[in-house]
């Protein structure tokens, strides 16, 4: 069995329904509020292990899951196709996709803006002043805009991974480290 194939089902599924949402939103003239929306949703995910769980544990009841996550999307004030959407996702058993669906409906939004994503991995949160100067320097490389998903990992000791379309850049002390090693294995 090809490993990849699951992965590649979770993703085509979170591809189909970031289509329809970005689709409805856009014939409706809500991309704006898509966008807030996605971003306050993905918060949501980053901050509660609770809503995590939801989405993920298969001991949740259909019924109980889409009543959970509708409470959460009203709650949230989310925009009534995006609810109806939630509740789809979880009426089918699909919730679990909902972080790959994020990452798609913000791509799709970002192509709509003419921006690129660049996905920033640091050592400890970026300052306003640092977003600033990052995203200024990626969109001179890149020639367009840019919006930064960032996102916080210790492990890495200090320094950048930046993801950029198909180009990453890795500035870790972490991975300098993991070259030394591996420079001093082949020496030793």
């Amino acid at each position: 069995m090809d490993v990849s194939e699951p992965a590649s089902i979770s993703s085509g599924i979170a591809e189909r329904y970031a289509a329809a949402i970005f689709a409805i939103s856009k014939e409706q003239g809500e991309l704006a509020k898509l966008e807030q929306d996605v971003d306050d949703l993905a918060q949501a995910l980053d901050d509660s292990e609770d809503l995590r769980d939801l989405i993920h544990s298969p001991v949740y009841a259909r019924s109980a899951q889409q009543q959970a996550i509708t409470a959460v999307a009203d709650k949230m004030g989310l925009s009534a196709s995006l609810k109806n959407t939630l509740a789809l996702m979880a009426s089918k058993r699909r919730l679990f996709v909902l972080p790959a669906m994020i990452v798609q409906v913000r791509e799709k939004i970002a192509e709509e803006k003419g921006e690129m994503t660049a996905d920033v991995t640091s050592a400890v949160a970026l300052t306003d002043a640092q977003r600033r100067e990052l995203t200024d320097t990626l969109k001179a490389k890149v020639g367009r805009d840019v919006k930064l998903n960032t996102t916080v990992d210790d492990a890495l000791i200090g320094g950048l991974v930046v993801r950029v379309g198909s180009k990453m850049i890795d500035t870790s002390i972490r991975s300098k480290l993991v070259s030394l090693q591996n420079a001093m294995k082949e020496v030793g």
